[in-house]
């Protein structure tokens, strides 16, 4: 079993920047791709970046050059640094582990992006 635990949402003016982080439990989030989702009111969940168990990165077009992935395999956790926010960015943001190898996926709770003035 592993638990996620997301933090670091709120509200930003647009052009601001945000760090969201997501702690994991246990011993599997090294042996995990791990992502950050994000869905806007009325919209379906969007994959926003996600990284495998080597560091390698992949960022969704709508992001990319503005938000970053990173993940401390020795903290068990998973970031993502966002700059230059803009209205558009504003979702519940949402960790994602997925445990190589196997079935077993899963979700955190959430935290909440508002990017308004």
């Amino acid at each position: 079993q592993v638990q996620l635990v997301e933090s670091g949402g709120g509200l930003v003016q647009p052009g601001g920047s945000l760090r969201l982080s997501c702690v994991a439990s246990g011993s599997a989030f090294r042996l995990s791709v791990m992502g950050w989702y994000r869905q806007a009111p009325g919209k379906e969940r969007e994959l926003v970046a996600s990284i495998n168990t080597g560091g390698m990165t992949d960022v969704a077009d709508s992001v990319k050059g503005r938000f970053t992935i990173s993940r401390d395999n020795a903290k068990n956790t998973l970031y993502l640094q966002m700059n230059s926010l803009k209205p558009e960015d504003t979702a519940v943001y949402y960790c994602n582990a997925r445990v190589s190898g196997t079935t077993r996926n899963y979700w955190g709770q959430g935290t909440q992006v508002i990017v308004s003035s």
